[in-house]
Formats: structure tokens, sequence, C-alpha cells
């Protein structure tokens, strides 16, 4: 799935990278701990930015958090996007992440300029 995402992402336009987030946390003793977080896609086309994760579905709280994770990390105001397998609904969550589903995704029907 990653694969077909990141085509068509170059073929509409767009360069594409992998992005690294840093993440500061303490754990259960109070120690801080800096984490790494990948972001699947940076695709970056002129001014335009979006930052996509690939999943091929989310189906636990757990796996879903893990996915957004980087996400709620950058701070800027570019859309960021989860692209889900299957036929699951495209919407928005609480913090402005859009979920689309991979057919949406190609044929381009996720509201969007992507």
């Amino acid at each position: 799935m990653e694969n077909l995402i990141y085509n068509e992402l170059r073929m509409r336009g767009y360069s594409v990278d992998v992005g690294q987030v840093i993440q500061n946390t303490k754990n259960e003793k109070g120690i801080s701990e800096r984490k790494q977080l990948e972001v699947d896609f940076v695709c970056n086309r002129g001014q335009d930015r979006i930052y996509i994760q690939s999943a091929y579905a989310l189906l636990f709280e757990e796996k879903t958090e893990q996915e957004l994770r980087s996400l709620k990390q950058i701070k800027d105001s570019f859309l960021k996007v989860v692209i889900v397998g299957g036929m699951q609904p495209t919407f928005r969550n609480d913090d402005g992440i859009l979920i689309l589903n991979i057919f949406d995704f190609l044929l381009n029907r996720g509201g969007q300029n992507l």
C-alpha cells in the first residue's frame, strides 16, 4: 500500500520524503526520554506540504494512536492525513487530521487537493 501511495503522490507532482519527529516525554520514573517518531510521507509541491501516514487498518485504539502520534507532534498548519485500506468512511478527527480510505485517495475524493 505504501508503494501505491508513493507512486500516486509522485504522479501528482509531489516530491516525497520520509520525516522524523522528536517527541520529548517522561517515563514512569520521571526521567525525560526522547523518542524519534516516523512520518511515512512528507510531500512537497511548491509551497504546499502534506504529512501522510499509511495504515492498512485502524481496528484498535492503540494502533490508531500509534499512527496519529507523529502527526500530532507536528505543530504547523499543513494538512495531515492518515490513508487506510478498505472502505472506512473519510472523516476529519478532533485534531484536524484527515482519515482517508485508499479508494477515496486514489480517486482524489478526499475533499482536499492532494
